[in-house]
């Protein structure tokens, strides 16, 4: 494994944790040193990167959330490694501070370890993006927001115009994309006919709203999950540059989250745009709870398919007129969670029939023996092709 200490700067050594806390549990990077990591788990690290959309914040820090994650007592079950590796120093230029990022996250991830960064604006998910090239991994990547945050890919990127250069990075290792919680007033008509044509997923914050368990599917199907803390209404979330009259609540955030910890897929999470400026201590506390929750969702994965075995599962097929077409689905014995089969389009010269296995809900299955094709089971389909 590389040396990441390189990277990092030490925290003070917590003083007198509260007994049983996180304080004693999380293994932290102080002046006694850099933590071995030689088990699975979760690693925090906080990034103060902010010169590709608030340069007048450069050299300022603000992780007061450490201080109620680490009065906070750990859930059943955490029988798991937690890191703090401190705080990634900012390079001199915000490429440097990309490179350090995409090699840390691609040696965690390696090592099964979930880097969980906090801070820094949101163009970092361009970088941990960039730490799954190391991989030569196709992933999926959901955000998190109030906008979609495409930009313009001839321009530089930037806390609110990261995606297009995802879509546009050479080689490309994107799967997927969707987008939770964006705002119809936010957002331009062209950006949605673009995720349409690119058979993204983007749901509407009033869609979220109306039944939050939407957002489980497409976090179990996630592998890189970025939230954007700007998408939290200013009445959850106080601070100088938090100005969101609507919005994700704080615990709309903590359901994510917790859904995020307990997806089997998802390698990194990314709390971004916690931008220095009088932010409330409730907000930092909020951040606490955030990071609390994803830990807990953790500790209750269960290894569901495709990581386990068919034989674990129920089979359910319906044939479909409109496409002649039997469609598949599983659901876990385990978990009641439910998957649909998506099968590659036939190609010449490839004799045996690929599938790809794709996370849903009961609703796209009764919807099926309705004889509806699934808009999931489509999309799916034409990204495969």
């Amino acid at each position: 494994m590389k040396d990441l200490s390189i990277y990092f700067s030490p925290l003070d050594a917590v003083e007198n944790p509260l007994a049983e806390s996180l304080g004693e549990f999380i293994v932290c990077h102080d002046d006694s040193g850099f933590p071995e990591i030689d088990k699975p788990g979760i690693a925090l690290i906080y990034v103060p990167e902010f010169r590709n959309g608030m340069q007048e914040l450069h050299g300022e820090t603000d992780d007061r959330f450490r201080e109620y994650l680490y009065a906070y007592f750990p859930g059943n079950y955490w029988n798991f490694k937690i890191y703090d590796l401190g705080n990634l120093m900012p390079g001199d230029r915000v490429e440097d501070t990309y490179f350090a990022l995409r090699q840390v996250l691609a040696e965690l991830v390696k090592k099964s370890v979930i880097p969980l960064i906090v801070g820094g604006t949101q163009d970092l998910t361009y970088a941990m993006y960039q730490g799954y090239e190391e991989l030569e991994q196709m992933i999926n990547v959901l955000n998190i927001d109030s906008k979609l945050d495409l930009g313009d890919p001839e321009l530089p990127v930037g806390k609110d115009a990261y995606v297009s250069k995802l879509l546009m990075h050479r080689p490309c290792y994107l799967f997927n994309l969707s987008v939770i919680g964006y705002q119809t007033p936010l957002v331009k008509s062209s950006e949605i006919d673009l995720f349409e044509k690119l058979f993204f997923d983007a749901v509407r914050l009033g869609e979220f709203k109306s039944d939050f368990k939407i957002a489980e599917p497409l976090l179990r199907n996630t592998d890189l999950l970025s939230i954007d803390l700007q998408s939290v209404k200013d009445s959850d979330f106080k601070g100088k540059y938090f100005s969101q009259p609507n919005g994700f609540d704080n615990q709309d955030i903590c359901q994510i989250a917790r859904y995020a910890g307990i997806s089997d897929k998802l390698t990194s999470v990314g709390l971004f745009n916690l931008l220095p400026g009088n932010i409330a201590e409730s907000a930092h506390a909020e951040i606490g709870q955030i990071i609390w929750y994803f830990i807990d969702g953790y500790s209750q994965r269960v290894g569901d398919f495709p990581i386990g075995t068919k034989k674990d599962y129920t089979r359910f097929t319906v044939f479909l007129d409109e496409i002649n077409h039997d469609l598949i689905f599983y659901r876990s014995n385990r978990s009641e969670r439910w998957w649909m089969e998506v099968p590659y389009p036939p190609k010449e010269g490839v004799k045996y029939e690929r599938h790809h296995m794709v996370p849903c809900d009961k609703s796209q299955y009764t919807n099926a023996l309705n004889g509806d094709v699934p808009n999931l089971w489509w999309k799916t389909y034409q990204k495969l092709g």
